[in-house]
């Protein structure tokens, strides 16, 4: 049986590396990427300066300003992002055709025709030095027999980690961790093994297999597994797709359905558009709303045929926020999103006239737009509302 050699990359505090690239002065000052409080934003990346006060990602950027008053906020810029996500990846290509992106930041890669794990040491390490000299990003890398075992070595001396855990020393290297460092070990199933004194991996790794499913039923077995380094699972070159969304926060709870009207047109515009430059279509629209304390409801729809197009995407979304929304409340988050993509040419009709051949010209329209947003920002050309 050939040996597998797995490597997890993870960038460390993507965006904000990022910025801190655009911008040096920034570089080694706390840093948050967000929202700022009177927007009612969280932090969606924040330097190891800012995390050294406390400050984590998905905080809201009012707890964390409170722990980092001194705290630089900037806003995020996910297009910006996306492009340096695309260029460490096709760097990543050139040494494995084997990728799995997990997300913008991170992915495993199967270097197993490495054979030897000295070369393959040598390999992870190159890659590390090659992205930050390149890209200006520093990455921790964990290399294993295993997807398991490589995603938890990743995260264990962030930042610019690098950690090998050698063949046969799997269960070894995870004896000592938390529980919690173990996939499929969230808070409740966490909280159940302390209540049993279950609190390292090595002490999970020593009960019997049978208790394991008895208590969890059949996670129980993966747990079982998983605590003695054993996962056999792929690396997954292609991920489908399964859904695209767009959703906004208000700065305050919006009670006013022009309001909502204009920002679910705006989401619906760009979730459109990103369909159509991954050349995808979809069958289902679907509609988030959360209230003002908090509840969240999600209706949705699916058409006849599937869509890239923000006016088909609109009215959907509009005919179930008008269904959907209790107007006693106030809204303080509102989204769109589409699923159930398939490869389709027709559209749905909206026009008297025959529907493909009308949607065909408001393709063509959408796509110009398309255009000239890429080349001059998203703000050179807006759609008519009333």
């Amino acid at each position: 049986m050939t040996t597998r050699y797995i490597l997890h990359l993870d960038v460390d505090a993507f965006f904000a590396s990022v910025e801190e690239i655009l911008d040096p002065s920034l570089k080694g000052k706390p840093l948050i990427v967000g929202a700022r409080p009177e927007q009612r934003g969280v932090v969606a990346s924040a330097s190891y300066a800012a995390r050294a006060f406390g400050v984590r990602s998905a905080m809201p950027t009012a707890q964390a300003l409170r722990l980092c008053p001194q705290a630089i906020i900037v806003p995020p810029r996910h297009r910006v992002y996306r492009e340096y996500s695309a260029r460490m990846m096709a760097i990543l290509s050139e040494y494995s055709p084997l990728i799995e992106p997990l997300s913008l930041d991170e992915a495993f890669l199967d270097v197993t025709g490495c054979k030897a794990q000295s070369s393959t040491e040598e390999l992870a390490r190159q890659l590390q030095e090659r992205l930050e000299a390149e890209l200006g990003l520093s990455v921790s890398i964990g290399l294993a027999s295993n997807k398991l075992v490589a995603k938890i070595a990743s995260g264990l001396e962030k930042p610019h980690g690098f950690v090998v855990v050698p063949h046969g020393k799997e269960a070894e290297f995870l004896a000592p961790l938390p529980v919690g460092k173990l996939w499929g070990v969230g808070q409740v199933t966490a909280r159940s093994l302390h209540e049993m004194g279950i609190l390292t991996i090595g002490q999970l790794a020593r009960l019997p297999a049978a208790q394991l499913e008895a208590k969890f039923g059949r996670r129980g077995r993966d747990l079982y597994q998983h605590a003695r380094g054993i996962d056999d699972s792929p690396v997954v070159v292609e991920r489908e797709e399964k859904s695209l969304s767009r959703e906004v926060t208000f700065a305050e709870d919006i009670g006013d359905m022009q309001v909502l009207r204009k920002k679910l047109l705006s989401l619906s515009e760009d979730v459109a558009r990103r369909l159509r430059k991954r050349g995808l279509r979809g069958r289902t629209v679907k509609l988030k709303l959360r209230y003002a304390d908090f509840t969240t409801l999600t209706r949705q729809v699916t058409l006849d045929v599937p869509t890239d197009l923000e006016q088909v995407i609109f009215d959907q979304a509009l005919r179930l926020l008008e269904k959907a929304w209790n107007r006693r409340r106030k809204v303080r988050l509102i989204g769109v999103g589409v699923s159930k993509f398939e490869p389709e040419t027709r559209q749905l009709s909206l026009f008297e006239e025959p529907g493909e051949e009308k949607a065909e010209k408001l393709r063509r329209l959408s796509q110009a737009v398309d255009r000239i947003r890429e080349k001059y920002g998203d703000e050179a050309i807006r759609r008519a509302f009333s």
